[in-house]
């Protein structure tokens, strides 16, 4: 063999090996890019679904907070309606006049009477435009004077000297209580859902 032979086959080897090498680095940078090409199209896909989820919880977000708001709104013009009401019904309360309010006036005095039997000297307090029908109706009461005025709608408030009981019979306290008691209904029957 000569020199020129050898020298040709180990061209010849180095050419194969080389186009093997060749043949195999493209394989594998196709394999690569397939797999990159593969890994994009999973990121794409995963960057997809979590933006979807975060725009779904986002609107879940949003629409829970905007149903939280119109409730809120909701409860806010029931109580402005409600004070409203409240508000017409203490003026009607303070409009009373005549026998009726004499009639009301008495009875909650009576009512507060049976608490001071016995006592020397009670004193009542009431509205001060009601100054002249207290008086009228305190000399039906032994022991029982004027002493002054309070702030409310009509009605009495009582006290004996030396006593630590004080009877609030008002016309306030008595419209509080009964508005109280019967508030759920009075809602419920103005904001009836329908």
């Amino acid at each position: 063999m000569s020199l020129d032979t050898v020298v040709e086959d180990i061209r010849d080897d180095a050419r194969a090996r080389a186009e093997e090498l060749r043949e195999e680095a493209e394989a594998r940078a196709e394999e690569i890019i397939s797999e990159a090409e593969a890994d994009a199209d999973d990121i794409v896909a995963e960057a997809e679904r979590e933006a979807e989820q975060e725009i779904e919880q986002e609107r879940e977000q949003r629409l829970s907070s905007a149903k939280l708001e119109a409730k809120q709104a909701r409860l806010e013009a029931r109580r402005e309606a409600l004070q409203e009401i409240h508000e017409s019904v203490e003026q009607a309360v303070a409009d009373i006049d005549g026998e009726e309010r004499e009639e009301l006036t008495r009875a909650l005095l009576d009512a507060a009477a049976t608490e001071f039997a016995g006592a020397e000297t009670v004193h009542v307090y009431g509205r001060a435009d009601d100054a002249d029908l207290l008086e009228d109706i305190l000399t039906d009461y032994e022991s029982f004077e004027l002493a002054g005025e309070t702030e409310c709608l009509g009605g009495v408030v009582v006290e004996a000297e030396g006593s630590r009981v004080r009877v609030n019979n008002t016309f306030d306290s008595v419209l509080e209580e009964v508005w109280e008691e019967n508030l759920r209904e009075i809602s419920d029957e103005l904001f009836e859902e329908r």
